[in-house]
């Protein structure tokens, strides 16, 4: 066992000693990687990011080739740099592989490893005695979004909680709110397709989306599209654009009303669109009439001229052209008008269903129904009977305006009240599942308290995260190389589905989620509300009606059904109709636009929203609410996605912390002068909630009254030992703050900066 203040204390000798923690790869040297004496390929999918892309992982002796699978069309049989990187997280000897309980206060570093069996009569008994005392409410669970979380989601509705949150409202639940108030159902963009692109930050060139990345970068070498990106910094994606306007940190929306308002006054929009699929369009468009370009320049530092040209040539493309809603535009309390005005300016192009333009998610119901025929399989939900009703209403709920948001993955900042100021009542336990909130919530230091204020913690992840560095117990999860998962729905423009599966032998004691979670409800006696035997049991349950689709699944690792779909495109309608002898008929356009349906009150496309008004007075119709970021004497902070990392979740992986140790500081070369400080420099970044060390990075690719770093670095916790300490904390310097319907966690505030 070894202490925190042991460890520091050894810090001199780091260089030739590494000294590992107990539970990890490397305090278990004699674990190896199991050697594999054929070549043998095994069709699976990714988790070195969310996007979770379809691999093929070769295995030849004690290596393992990681690529992209050339089933998955769209994702061009392609894998990135952390994509590449798997097999380092596998061998990596900070990995955890056994279960471990703390035996000093909260984040001293002090672990003792122990067995499962005894790591699971811990945490039900601490969990049973918090149901006891404060009742199940008093639990809250969370985890990463994505397959894994489903295990996690369900152990907490089992145990009676309605505090279940995904990591969404510390990333991209803003465009999925909004676009559940507006469609009914999330959009997708067809990149590919487009002849003219509008980016408000959302970086596909570091934030990489396999998908749209190359459907992007397929566009661009075509030389068909023009990109026009908004956006404080020269980033990748900036850079590669036609056009880059460097705006004022959080008045794209100013941008966003103004293009609107050019639209509807110039009459450019899609007349006929409007009438037959919008709701609420007079009252938008009597809206639009105050923000005029002339207005918006004043606010967001782009040209009236620039603004109205822009429009026009919008109008011009469309319906080849759209409005990336992408999730990271410079965060502000207005995050949910943002997202909405931006899909607004897509329903006046009359891009919807169009070429180039956003469209639906054609799963296997509404493929099959246009059809005509059962043309792609359907996966069974699995419905578990007699799960508990909760007695109190979410924590987020406190407030009505955020009930679209506690539907998307709930507030997952709203733990940090609840656990210091029983507000709106106490959380007293918290489950986390490969979630980091030190790293992704805003003002870790309250953070840390929170969890400091636990009467018990268990976190479940593949590291001694920061977070899970202030756990009881830590229980280690597989890789993704090391386990099986159930089927995922992965469907674009036709029914599509994916299964992560075991590519090599498990290194050490760890075990995938969904046992963790099946054998803790066992522990707590509740394991008869996981009535699946294993994750066998449980895929054959979901194909209970197509058992064929499993064995392909298995062998194959995707597949897609049919052929494309945009249901108002002709050309593609009738070349669906053509391939299907029974399918619908079309309308008098020759499309499938009188098929389409929004599940919102009215049927239609909201454009404005009177049942939004209920929840949040004053909020129906998209407007313009000036914020407040920064002080005059401090300057913008903003942050952004790394090519080469994940966050917070990749930052000790060898190959990727090689490649990108830490997280230099972009400053203007004026800004720099004025403070005397040089390129390389050591400097200290103050906010209003915390103090941090960085280097700067003097660039002229940014405005000069903004600072920028990268996502995820600043670990504080010794465990990761490669990490530790390395660049700036951002969740350090970011206060509190949660946007309006949204609940998003605001990430931009104001600092000011000096020489360190």
């Amino acid at each position: 066992m070894l202490s925190r203040r042991d460890f520091l204390a050894k810090g001199s000798a780091f260089c030739a000693i590494t000294i590992y923690a107990p539970g990890t790869l490397g305090a278990q040297s004699q674990l190896l990687t199991p050697a594999t004496p054929f070549v043998k390929e095994i069709n699976s999918i990714c988790e070195m990011c969310s996007t979770r892309c379809p691999i093929t992982v070769e295995s030849r002796q004690d290596k393992l080739f990681i690529r992209g699978n050339l089933n998955a069309k769209s994702f061009g049989g392609k894998v990135c740099a952390r994509g590449t990187s798997g097999s380092k997280l596998l061998n990596d000897p900070h990995r955890l592989v056994k279960p471990i309980k703390r035996t000093g206060p909260r984040g001293s570093g002090m672990w003792q490893e122990i067995e499962w069996e005894e790591a699971y009569q811990l945490i039900a008994h601490n969990l049973n005695q918090v149901c006891d005392r404060y009742g199940p409410e008093a639990i809250a669970v969370s985890s990463k979004s994505g397959s894994l979380s489903s295990h996690a989601f369900h152990f907490g509705k089992v145990i009676g909680t309605p505090n279940i949150f995904s990591h969404g409202s510390t990333c991209p639940i803003s465009y999925a709110v909004a676009a559940k108030v507006m469609f009914g159902n999330e959009l997708k963009l067809d990149l590919e397709n487009s002849k003219y692109i509008l980016n408000f930050g959302h970086n596909l060139f570091e934030g990489i989306n396999m998908s749209m990345t190359r459907g992007l970068l397929a566009a661009q070498e075509k030389g068909a599209v023009k990109v026009v990106v908004f956006e404080p910094r020269l980033s990748v994606m900036a850079d590669k654009a036609d056009e880059w306007h460097a705006i004022k940190p959080g008045t794209d929306i100013a941008v966003v009303l103004a293009l609107s308002h050019v639209l509807i006054e110039e009459q450019l929009y899609d007349k006929s669109f409007v009438q037959q699929h919008v709701s609420g369009f007079e009252g938008f468009a009597t809206s639009m009439a105050q923000y005029s370009p002339e207005w918006a320049s004043e606010i967001c530092d782009v040209s009236a001229g620039d603004i109205r040209r822009i429009a026009r040539e919008l109008a011009a493309a469309a319906p080849a052209a759209l409005a990336d809603h992408g999730h990271r535009c410079t965060f502000t309390p207005e995050e949910f008008d943002l997202r909405r005005g931006i899909y607004a300016i897509n329903v006046l192009l009359g891009n919807i269903e169009r070429k180039g333009g956003v469209y639906f998610a054609k799963k296997s119901k509404l493929y099959n129904k246009l059809a005509g025929e059962a043309v792609a399989p359907s996966l069974e939900k699995i419905k578990v009977d007699g799960l508990p009703t909760p007695v109190l209403p979410r924590i987020d709920l406190a407030e009505p305006q955020f009930k679209y948001a506690a539907r998307a993955g709930g507030l997952y900042q709203s733990i940090i009240p609840a656990a210091l100021l029983q507000q709106p009542y106490a959380i007293k336990a918290w489950v986390m599942s490969r979630s980091n909130p030190m790293q992704t919530v805003t003002d870790r230091t309250q953070v840390q308290n929170a969890l400091e204020a636990m009467d018990f913690v268990v976190a479940c992840d593949v590291y001694i995260s920061e977070s899970a560095a202030y756990a009881d117990v830590v229980l280690p999860e597989s890789t993704y190389l090391e386990r099986d998962e159930e089927i995922g729905d992965m469907s674009s423009k036709n029914p599509a589905y994916a299964l992560r599966q075991r590519v090599t032998e498990t290194i050490g004691d760890t075990r995938p989620s969904w046992q963790i979670f099946k054998e803790m409800a066992d522990a707590m006696a509740l394991g008869h509300h996981f009535p699946w035997q294993d994750i066998v049991d449980y895929q054959q349950r979901q194909t209970a009606n197509n058992p064929e689709l499993l064995p392909q699944l298995r062998k194959e690792g995707f597949l897609s059904f049919g052929i494309p779909l945009l249901m108002r495109e002709p050309d593609m309608v009738a070349k669906f109709r053509q391939h299907y002898p029974n399918a619908q008929p079309p309308s008098e356009r020759g499309d499938y636009g009188n098929q389409l349906q929004f599940s919102t009150p009215s049927g239609k496309i909201e454009l404005t929203s009177p049942s939004l008004e209920e929840i949040a007075p004053g909020r129906s119709v998209i407007s313009y609410r000036p914020v407040t970021l920064k002080q005059p004497n401090e300057l913008y902070f903003i942050q952004g996605k790394s090519a080469l990392h994940t966050n917070a979740a990749t930052q000790n992986i060898p190959l990727l912390f090689d490649l990108q140790p830490d997280n230099p500081v972009w400053i203007h070369p004026d800004t720099a002068a004025e403070f005397r400080i040089n390129d390389g420099d050591s400097i200290t970044m103050t906010s209003q909630v915390g103090e941090e060390q960085g280097t700067a990075k003097l660039t002229l690719g940014i405005r000069k009254d903004t600072v920028f770093a990268h996502m995820g670095f600043g670990s504080k916790n010794q465990e990761l030992t490669r990490a530790f300490g390395k660049g700036l904390h951002c969740g350090a310097l970011l206060p509190d703050a949660t946007a309006a319907i949204t609940g998003s966690n605001v990430h931009t505030t104001g600092v000011t900066i000096r020489r360190a």
